[in-house]
């Protein structure tokens, strides 16, 4: 069964969704915001543990003045420096187990696993916008100037995240990868984006790329569906569609991945009806840094994706 574009057309496909002629200076305005934040950095020691391993909940203040959190997890008497693998989680969800995370840590890594603010984790949503906050984050601001999207933000605490593990005393900033699912497949894309220096991007079957298109394949239900519950309470005409298509474009991370400097590795089933293929392709295609991507024929918006996490640990085993 064919849910897309034929393979041939995927590999050449370019995207829906229109750019905004200022992204460029968008996204340096917002770095630049970024960077001007005192993030008062805490770690403060886990009540979970592990031998070989110390875990800290890390808090540290964004943009907005949101207080962020991530896990923490360093080697016990670790080699320093050493890399870093940072991890993003799906949406609606949060950072996840402790002991998930042991795998990395007992070759060596330290791993910080983020909390998307305003989602499952502890990391606080600032909030102050207009509009419908009902039915997802995609949505959250558009209704204001473009600065005020909550995914604008949310890319800006993975760059952050970045820069805060890569100025770790026992982390080399050179060895730095980022990792995720759906959602955090998205954000990985993103922070490689955002933070330069991250050397290894290892997306799964990445979220947020290629609205319009999701729109157009009339599938803005489960992770888009607040793309029609938008449609519906705030322009059910569609007298105002390309000025939101294009207001989206500034979170789209296919316009962001043209900036990528990491080796990526991507994996994708063509079967997903959640995000689909083409999506993927148009942020896949859009990046100049040396990439491989796994395709799964017979596979859809799955976490299980059999070899690929394997995979994925040796691809990070190279930094």
């Amino acid at each position: 069964m064919l849910i897309d574009m034929p393979l041939a057309k995927l590999k050449r496909y370019q995207g829906r969704n229109p750019k905004p002629a200022d992204f460029e200076r968008y996204w340096e305005r917002a770095l630049k915001e970024m960077r001007a934040v005192d993030p008062q950095v805490k770690l403060v020691k886990s009540k979970f543990q592990a031998q070989g391993a110390e875990c800290f909940d890390l808090y540290w203040t964004g943009v907005r003045q949101a207080r962020i959190h991530a896990k923490y997890i360093r080697p016990r008497n670790g080699k320093k420096p050493h890399p870093a693998v940072l991890q993003f989680h799906g949406y609606s969800g949060s950072s996840g187990e402790w002991s998930d995370k042991l795998n990395y840590v007992s070759q060596g890594f330290s791993v910080a696993a983020l909390d998307c603010r305003g989602q499952g984790g502890q990391s606080q949503d600032a909030g102050n916008i207009t509009g419908n906050t009902l039915r997802g984050h995609i949505i959250r601001g558009l209704d204001d100037g473009p600065e005020q999207l909550l995914f604008r933000q949310i890319f800006l605490d993975t760059a952050q995240l970045a820069a805060i593990v890569m100025n770790m005393p026992e982390v080399d900033e050179h060895r730095v990868g980022a990792m995720g699912i759906s959602q955090g497949g998205g954000l990985t894309l993103a922070c490689a984006a955002l933070e330069p220096r991250i050397k290894r991007s290892a997306p799964l079957v990445p979220f947020l790329c290629d609205y319009q298109r999701v729109w157009e394949m009339d599938l803005a239900k489960d992770a888009y569906d607040e793309l029609k519950t938008y449609f519906r309470l705030f322009d059910p005409r569609h007298e105002r569609a390309a000025d939101i298509f294009n207001r989206l474009g500034y979170i789209d991370v296919q316009h962001l991945a043209p900036r990528i400097r990491a080796r990526v590795l991507m994996g994708t089933g063509l079967m997903d009806t959640i995000c689909p293929p083409s999506t993927q392709f148009a942020a896949y295609n859009k990046i100049r840094a040396p990439k491989t991507m796994l395709l799964y024929p017979d596979f859809a918006h799955e976490a299980a994706m059999p070899g690929y996490y394997d995979q994925v640990f040796q691809f990070m085993a190279e930094l």
